[in-house]
């Protein structure tokens, strides 16, 4: 598929999403037209895996009606089979395409301002449930639970009455059916890219909301770039803040495979998403576990490690600082807990005590962690004096993340340090492109932090190789600018050409005085 072609789905499907921008906020109606989308995907799923096992019988399985013996004994080996392979089951009167059909009388029906008459809310409100229900029992419970939730066909948001909500669903429907998410090449990610695409948008329209489960695409490719460095293959990635999942994703573009992906997210609504959008870039439902709950407080994933982990949370967040967590392994051994206030340096323990001795961590966090003192300060001495685990400090621009302006940075963390004896400083601060109201990376900034970071390149005003003493003589104060000098001299002024200048200036003045003297007489005035 073309760049061209690509932009036109995306634009299709992001006309398609304002068809309810009228009737909610940005927050609300993304969870409809995702869950839409999220439905068609497993409808063509379903219906292309069944279509091959059908194939040497010449049936198609949207032809097959149920209710006498050999095609209920046909559909329940389909549904066996497609529990085992897929992780859930649907009918062929279930497929989305069929639902779209039932919904709008005529193939012009969904352009039309008329108002369908065939009324679908019910039905399709009983086969979003069905679809977890398929998973009752199985290994892939967990993964389809309560995936709808978030749906409620019969809220007054969609429409004042029944009939309002039906035609709005049938009008978004029939739309989306006409679109080819080309799933039988199974090359492309056409779906996946435009799945990002939309959260990209509904996070850049919602603000700070949104921005706390969606990481701008140009951090995301910096973070998967730095923990992927000099591995061709990930035996697991770790997100204990996942959010949507984009951030788990895009580790496995920079490698050739990924064992396991493994996540936490708070969030409910975000949690559902996270599922989703694993499902729909084609990660089977045994390859992830994401789990719901917070990562501070009630962390889920055991004394698990993790070849690479990722993290962008939630800046500056609130948490307990429980003195009980003083007995938890994550934080026993530096014998000072986060501030309550800032949850910051709590994230960074939880996910060391998550990391493998052969793993890279990177994490986005305010400028703050660099320098505040306190428990923060005692928690950075004791990560580089005692166990010199950090690898390098980016300073990132200002104003790149979705509903904050603050500047930011990344965190990289080693338990085996190929360059124990020094600390990388980056200061990419000032490589962006502005756009609009937003600050923007561009592949050659991103380019440039990753091959420094790489090659431990050191350039002037850019990045510096610091020795462990040199930040202990700092008294562990990470600021980037006492590293990277980026002072730039002003050009010294010549005083004397200066006032030469000055001279001839007024020089020029005063003849232009006398010409414009002599106009004035022959005119009669007073100059």
């Amino acid at each position: 598929m073309s760049e061209d072609q690509k932009k036109q789905l995306e634009q299709q499907l992001w006309n398609i999403a304002n068809t309810l921008r009228g009737k909610m906020n940005a927050d609300e109606f993304r969870d409809y037209i995702l869950g839409f989308i999220f439905y068609k995907y497993l409808s063509e799923k379903m219906e292309l895996f069944a279509n091959d096992i059908l194939a040497q019988d010449k049936i198609s399985f949207s032809s097959i009606k149920s209710g006498n013996t050999k095609n209920d004994e046909i559909l329940e080996a389909i549904k066996e089979a497609s529990l085992e392979k897929l992780g859930y089951f649907l009918k062929p009167q279930e497929l989305f395409s069929a639902v779209a059909l039932r919904g709008n009388n005529s193939d012009d029906k969904a352009t039309s301002d008329q108002t369908s008459t065939n009324f679908i809310l019910g039905d399709l409100q009983k086969i979003l449930t069905n679809i977890q229900l398929s998973t009752m029992g199985t290994e892939s419970e967990e993964d389809f639970d309560n995936l709808f939730e978030d749906m409620d066909l019969n809220s007054t948001k969609l429409g004042k009455t029944p009939d309002a909500r039906n035609d709005i669903i049938a009008k978004v429907l029939a739309h989306l059916d006409k679109i080819d998410f080309k799933l039988k090449n199974s090359e492309l990610d056409v779906l996946g890219d435009a799945y990002e695409y939309l959260i990209g948008q509904f996070a850049s329209g919602a603000g700070k909301k949104a921005g706390e489960f969606y990481t701008p695409q140009e951090v995301s490719k910096i973070l998967a770039k730095l923990v992927t460095t000099g591995k061709h293959k990930l035996k697991s990635v770790y997100d204990p803040t996942c959010g949507s999942g984009s951030l788990l994703l895009r580790v496995a573009r920079e490698v050739k495979d990924v064992g396991d992906f493994y996540g936490q997210e708070m969030n409910r609504t975000t949690y559902n998403l996270a599922r989703m959008n694993m499902i729909l870039h084609g990660i089977h439902y045994r390859k992830f576990d994401i789990k719901q709950e917070d990562t501070l407080e009630r962390p889920q994933h055991g004394s698990q490690t993790f070849e690479a982990i990722v993290a962008n949370p939630p800046f500056s967040a609130q948490w307990s600082a429980n003195p009980l967590h003083l007995s938890d392994d994550r934080f026993s051994q530096y014998g000072k807990l986060a501030p309550g206030s800032k949850a910051d340096f709590a994230f960074v323990q939880h996910m060391i005590y998550h990391l493998a001795e052969n793993g890279i961590m990177a994490i986005v966090l305010p400028h703050g962690v660099l320098f505040r003192g306190g428990a923060e300060l005692h928690i950075r001495k004791y990560l580089i004096e005692q166990k010199n685990y950090l690898d390098a400090v980016i300073g990132l621009p200002a104003n790149i993340f979705y509903g904050t302006s603050i500047p930011t940075c990344i965190l990289v963390f080693k338990k085996c340090k190929e360059n124990p004896e020094d600390v990388l400083f980056i200061d990419a601060s000032k490589g962006f492109e502005k756009v609009k109201t937003q600050n923007i990376l561009r592949e050659e900034h991103i380019d440039q932090i990753v091959e420094t970071y790489r090659n431990r390149t050191v350039t002037e005003k850019y990045s510096y190789r610091a020795p462990l003493q040199e930040i202990a003589d700092n008294d562990y104060n990470l600021n980037i600018p006492r590293y990277v000098d980026t002072f730039e001299e002003e050009e010294e002024i010549d005083i004397q050409a200066v006032m030469q200048e000055i001279r001839e200036l007024e020089a020029k003045r005063a003849e232009l005085d006398k010409e414009i003297e002599v106009y004035f007489k022959e005119l009669g005035l007073v100059f």
